[in-house]
């Protein structure tokens, strides 16, 4: 959805095509429920589970040709591959690694074709992993670095923590924060038990599905903690105040990290919530992962080992050493917030599909 209202910023005429399941959907939800200013029109068509949406790809590719399209922007290699049969030029985006034999072939397919085609990857390791599974080595000139990206606009004038805190009705005093979904190595475990032996600072755990959030909950009232405050889910727009009002921002993953599909994505792990916490100016501590690495540093965040369960004893201590540090350090946090934010500046949505149109125009040329 970022992506295709950085497609209707730049001026591209957008149709979005996605399966069937369920018919609560329409233009208004869509800006509610990603936080967009522009959405794409949508087209909910046909899709049976059991036949791998190989029937919605077939109703995708006839739904492009009836729109008169000219390109085909899509996260499926196999409907990147149908596309590329039908002579459509492709922009394929991966997020992550093929899952299964099935994924390999229709990657292999789409490369076969030879017609304008892109493949962006959110990072270089994600590359090698897609090289490695497809025992392919795809060409430099077709094959496209774009990170995953923020909306600089809405981390515009943000108040300081303080301030932040006082318009969210939140508890005054040094605040560590975290905001996202809570899956197995997502770093549940580490955060309550960084909370449970940093008791003089407030933790604030913004995010997470309803029955996740109370199994938490019980948990911290089952010990009696009262530094950690829990707000399940809100809507996109207050995101960027909430991580505002915490002094450090945190990415605790550990060395395995379970994607909502199952999928171990740590090798290639690009959160979204790692650029908006460069935007947001904060001091961030992240585990130090090599996908990480290519856009965090020591000059803009703090990197520590990752844990590999957070009830480890000599896990926890590096991160709670680093935390403490940074907490009792305002000059060095300002100084890596402010440096995060100007390496952001850069990786906008807008920008990186500057970067994606242009690369495949580039080979439109060549054609």
């Amino acid at each position: 959805m970022k992506v295709a209202q950085a497609l209707i910023q730049l001026g591209h005429d957008i149709k979005m095509f996605a399966p069937k399941e369920t018919d609560a959907v329409n233009h208004e939800s869509l800006l509610t429920h990603y936080g967009l200013r522009l959405a794409p029109e949508l087209d909910l068509l046909p899709s049976i589970k059991r036949l791998k949406r190989l029937d919605y790809i077939v109703h995708a590719q006839r739904a492009a040709k009836k729109f008169g399209a000219d390109l085909i922007y899509t996260w499926l290699p196999q409907s990147a591959a149908l596309g590329a049969w039908m002579g459509y030029p492709v922009v394929l985006e991966m997020h992550a690694d093929n899952s299964g034999k099935l994924g390999v072939w229709w990657m292999r397919q789409f490369w076969k074709q030879n017609t304008p085609k892109v493949m962006t990857v959110t990072t270089s390791t994600l590359r090698k992993a897609l090289e490695r599974s497809t025992k392919f080595q795809f060409p430099n000139e077709a094959l496209l670095l774009a990170p995953n990206s923020v909306e600089l606009e809405k981390y515009a004038g943000l108040p300081s923590p303080t301030e932040a805190r006082r318009q969210l009705n939140l508890k005054e005093g040094l605040t560590v924060g975290f905001t996202g979904h809570i899956y197995p190595g997502r770093g549940a475990d580490l955060l309550f038990e960084l909370a449970r032996q940093v008791p003089n600072v407030n933790f604030l755990w913004v995010g997470g599905t309803p029955e996740l959030v109370d199994f938490w909950k019980n948990k911290l009232n089952e010990v009696k903690m009262t530094n950690v405050t829990m707000t399940g889910f809100v809507k996109h727009e207050l995101i960027p105040l909430y991580q505002a009002a915490a002094d450090v921002l945190l990415m605790p993953y550990s060395r395995s990290i379970e994607a909502s599909s199952g999928q171990d994505i740590a090798e290639v792990i690009n959160p979204m919530k790692m650029f908006e916490y460069m935007a947001a100016g904060r001091g961030i501590v992240s585990a130090d992962l090599p996908s990480i690495r290519e856009v965090l540093n020591e000059g803009n965040a703090v990197l520590v080992e990752p844990v590999e369960d957070g009830n480890r004893e000599w896990g926890i201590g590096s991160w709670k050493a680093a935390i403490e540090s940074l907490l009792a350090d305002e000059p060095r946090r300002l100084a890596l917030g402010a440096q995060a934010r100007l390496d952001v500046e850069q990786l906008t949505w807008v920008k990186r599909e500057e970067r994606v149109m242009g690369t495949i125009k580039n080979i439109l040329l060549k054609f």
